[in-house]
């Protein structure tokens, strides 16, 4: 068969790679045994009857000691189903719900012309911070970072020149346009410039040592304080994490990582010892770092910001974490201080201190809900408990069970009743498990998703975007509030913007034209509107299957079921989880 590699771009190779854990992979056809840091089996690739085949999921490679055979996990599907490339990464891409993208021939070659673009800035920015005096150094030594830790993160210096480093690689016979791909360069009538300027900067290694982006902090007044690379055919910042590459070793060997939000947090962190740490990019947690961490460890301490946008980002970051079934805590960092600043003041030990207590999902979570209420006032305390109950019914099983008793005992509500309102919201009677005691309230921050919010927010910018997927269109707007809203767009909608929000308005009740004001205050950005829709449209069909699948979970409960009814229930049930995971 011919082994053509160039049918699908880089990026899907990549991808690829960063998702498809090659533990799991192998796992499925070879026996293998936790021996170390590693995975042994026996060889599927020759007999033998001594284990000499050994996986490393952290390098996320295997090799045959035996026979020699070894690569990566799209070479091990090539060889043991013996097929060429393209079909091995349309099996795996299958698999893990990877949506491959053809005519990208070039990819491999553009991407290894990129990573050496990247090689050459990172050296340029290393020199420059070291070879004169320069605010760069003079910056990083106040900071209290050591040249032996710039050193080990690569930590360089762009000047505030407009054309150094651009000239620079033009010299060294690099065209400016591909300069500006991979976002080192800018261009503006004709003319290019350096995209980093006056910047202590950064460089993004990913794990297997090459250099994908860069990151820089300005050092004088202005905005923004943080600038990153764009992303380009070698860097996208869903599939990395930074200093990953520096710390992988002491994340294993630890079994633990400490998560934070930024580059510095990093560094200070590394040299003050704690070396089993990294950070998500500048951008929310994702799927994909949360299954990179996994291949490395299954614990992970969130320790962003003491402000409210960290705290917001550390409860996003745990459901994705719990998500990928990692152990997730929260340390709260005391004093309202990031991690740079308090491990700078308190020190190593009083950091790690916290980091032992660090607040479980379940118990940061339900710390979260209770902060907005006064649980001596029966109104609020019944108001928390029903928060608490929708965090609880996001949870495994057996975990929410423990903290409904915990609930019950912190509220003074009887855990029948408490568990009576979890399971389905009435009692034999009908009347809600709490009793009549105050009505619910609609409270559409929590009952309107903010998937649903978002979508709202499309249809009040482009009519294309108010008639809905066929599968889904029932499924979406289920509370009175945001249907209503709905409705009235698309009673308002004569397929031009903007629309007419007085007699939008009119058509709603109170609670409307507050969820009215909450969308329009939302502030999606014009490159990304298709990219919003497809994630807000993806998030609901998962709700849907997650829905159907805790359907099917119940009716398999039923003892009066027909073999047939529940084997027809677990094929079901066993093709949801395969669209879940994908």
């Amino acid at each position: 068969m011919a082994n053509n590699r160039s049918t699908y771009n880089f990026n899907n190779v990549e991808e690829i790679k960063s998702r498809c854990n090659i533990v799991d992979v192998i796992g499925r056809v070879v026996t293998l045994k936790k021996a170390g840091s590693s995975y042994k089996g026996l060889c599927p690739f020759h007999n033998e009857k001594t284990p000499s085949f050994s996986v490393d999921e952290g390098r996320q490679t295997y090799k045959c000691f035996g026979c020699g055979e070894g690569g990566d996990v799209i070479s091990f599907v090539e060889k043991y189903y013996n097929l060429d490339f393209m079909e091995a990464m349309e099996m795996l891409a299958r698999e893990y719900g990877i949506e491959l993208k053809r005519g990208g021939g070039q990819g491999s070659g553009k991407s290894k012309e990129y990573y050496e673009i990247n090689r050459l800035a990172a050296r340029f920015f290393y020199r420059a911070l070291r070879e004169h005096n320069n605010p760069g150094y003079t910056y990083m030594r106040r900071r209290g970072i050591s040249d032996e830790t710039l050193n080990t993160f690569g930590i360089g210096y762009a000047d505030d020149e407009w054309t150094s480093l651009t000239d620079h690689l033009i010299g060294q016979g690099y065209e400016p346009e591909k300069l500006v791909e991979v976002g080192l360069s800018s261009e503006k009538d004709g003319r290019y410039y350096d995209k980093f300027r006056g910047r202590v900067i950064f460089p993004i290694i990913n794990t297997g040592g090459k250099v994908i982006g860069f990151g820089g902090r300005i050092i004088a007044e202005g905005e923004p304080k943080y600038l990153n690379s764009r992303e380009s055919v070698v860097f996208q910042k869903k599939n990395n994490l930074y200093g990953l590459n520096v710390t992988k070793d002491y994340v294993k060997k630890e079994n633990r990582i400490i998560l934070v939000e930024g580059y510095m947090d990093v560094i200070s962190l590394y040299q003050a010892g704690i070396r089993n740490v990294s950070a998500s990019l500048g951008t929310a947690l994702t799927e994909n770092q949360a299954r990179l961490i996994k291949r490395y460890t299954s614990d992970v301490i969130l320790s962003y910001d003491a402000d409210a946008a960290g705290q917001k980002a550390a409860l996003r970051g745990l459901d994705i974490l719990y998500d990928e079934d990692l152990r997730a805590r929260v340390l709260v960092v005391t004093d309202g201080k990031d991690p740079d600043e308090f491990i700078k003041a308190k020190g190593r030990d009083a950091y790690l201190a916290l980091a032992d207590e660090a607040l479980p999902y379940g118990d940061y979570k339900l710390k979260r809900a209770e902060e907005p209420y006064d649980l001596s006032d029966n109104q609020q305390k019944l108001k928390y408990i029903r928060d608490a109950l929708r965090i609880l019914k996001g949870m495994k099983p057996v975990e929410a069970d423990m903290y409904l008793g915990m609930l019950s005992e912190k509220t003074g509500i009887s855990e029948q009743a408490i568990r009576q309102e979890f399971e389905n919201g009435k009692d034999e009677n009908g009347r809600t498990a709490f009793g009549n005691v105050i009505a619910r309230e609609q409270n559409y921050r929590e009952d309107i998703s903010e998937a649903e919010q978002q979508l709202l927010k499309l249809m009040l910018i482009d009519s294309d975007y108010v008639k809905l997927p066929d599968d889904i269109k029932d499924d979406v707007f289920n509370d009175r509030v945001s249907s209503s809203l709905y409705q009235a767009i698309q009673a308002e909608d004569k397929g031009e913007r903007p629309l007419n929000m007085e007699r939008l308005t009119e058509q709603l009740d109170v609670d409307g034209a507050q969820l009215l004001s909450a969308v329009t205050a939302k502030i999606i950005p014009g490159d990304r509107e298709n990219e919003i829709y497809g994630d807000c449209i993806r998030f609901i069909r998962l709700n849907k299957l997650k829905n159907e699948e805790a359907g099917i979970r119940s009716r398999l409960r039923n003892p009066d079921l027909s073999r047939e009814e529940m084997e027809k229930l677990m094929q079901r049930q066993i093709e949801i989880q395969k669209k879940i995971k994908g």
